[in-house]
């Protein structure tokens, strides 16, 4: 369920460690629901439309305040009424249990 995910905290990954397998990714991904898509098996991206730039923006402001208490930082591109994330755990170029989690409390700022 994506609220198991959201109660989670973002736990760092150590550089050397893999990327998750295909199996784990795909039972995450079932459990994320919500719109995020896995790219290539590497990284998670997500892109919510506004109905004009001030909540585009404020949601931008949202994600960036979660990532900072998290210490998770997903790229984000802001557009008129669009935000576009990109998730994936740079240290070990790929995905980590933590770019779910933080997926998931993305999910739940919606």
């Amino acid at each position: 369920m994506p609220n198991e995910l959201a109660k989670m905290d973002c736990v760092p990954c150590e550089k050397g460690v893999p990327p998750l397998t295909t199996a784990l990714i795909k039972e995450l991904h079932e459990r994320l629901g919500g719109k995020w898509e896995v790219v290539d098996g590497h990284h998670l991206e997500m892109e919510t439309t506004f109905p004009d730039f001030r909540q585009a923006l404020d949601y931008t402001t949202r994600v960036g305040e979660l990532a900072e208490e998290q210490g998770h930082h997903p790229d984000i591109y802001l557009a008129w009424g669009r935000v576009r994330l990109i998730l994936w755990t740079h240290k070990i170029n790929g995905l980590s249990e933590a770019d779910f989690v933080f997926a998931a409390k993305v999910n739940a700022l919606q």
